[in-house]
């Protein structure tokens, strides 16, 4: 499940991206619900489920720098899950965070890149927190080259930043692309699974985007929140007919 928005201090948020493949968003839970039972993933358009985040969205915009709606907007997923990861620009906030968590009852993971990055970017060190501790990799621990930040720009528009998304669904991404989107999912994978090694998660997170697994779920998720929209797909097996989500 997913909680996300549009860009508020960035060109293109989850929501942007959404928006390009023609998801409706909704709150009906026979949806959602629906979603999540036939494709394992649903999508949650963060203001409509926090009309408050929703009021002040135009003003974060406006201003371009993080304010406090960053730090509040990971704590008030209306799910509560009971497995998160959560991404965040600096130790003192993977700190509060780290706090926060360690008296729920949740199982978390917090990422962050030394260089300022509120994921794991492989441009620098990075570190994971859990309610098992506190570890610092190098990308080279994991077997990944460190990343130029220009090879990760996400692009100038919500288009661009979709294009991205689906190159990386095809297996056709940049080297750097695929790298970060394996290693952000490996921790994923670790939260629900603590019992195994981070790089076993690699191995895993790997086998999903190469066998094409990844790319049916979002096929199979389109199929059900796109809405009156024509289905890029064809039979009922779901073979992709859309040349955005051919293998080249």
């Amino acid at each position: 499940m997913k909680k996300g928005k549009v860009g508020a201090t960035t060109v293109s948020g989850a929501s942007n991206v959404m928006e390009e493949h023609g998801v409706q968003f909704t709150t009906d839970i026979t949806v959602l619900k629906k979603s999540l039972d036939e494709s394992n993933f649903a999508y949650l358009h963060a203001p409509l489920f926090s009309p408050a985040l929703k009021v002040v969205a135009p003003i974060r915009k406006s201003l371009a720098v993080r304010t406090f709606f960053n730090i509040l907007g990971l704590i008030v997923n209306p799910l509560i899950p009971k497995r998160q990861v959560l991404g965040v620009y600096d130790l003192k906030m993977a700190r509060l965070y780290n706090y926060i968590y360690q008296e729920s009852d949740s199982d978390f993971s917090i990422v962050h890149s030394l260089d300022g990055y509120d994921e794991i970017s492989l441009t620098d060190a990075f570190k994971i927190i859990n309610r098992f501790g506190e570890n610092i990799y190098q990308p080279e621990d994991l077997g990944f080259p460190q990343a130029n930040p220009a090879e990760l720009f996400g692009g100038a528009t919500p288009k661009e930043a979709a294009r991205i998304f689906d190159n990386v669904l095809n297996n056709t991404a940049a080297e750097s692309q695929k790298n970060v989107t394996l290693v952000n999912a490996a921790v994923a994978v670790q939260t629900i699974e603590p019992q195994l090694t981070l790089p076993a998660c690699l191995e895993i997170a790997k086998e999903s985007l190469e066998s094409g697994k990844a790319k049916e779920v979002f096929v199979r998720f389109l199929r059900i929140n796109t809405s009156p929209q024509p289905p890029p797909w064809e039979g009922a097996g779901g073979r992709c007919t859309n040349a955005k989500f051919q293998k080249k």
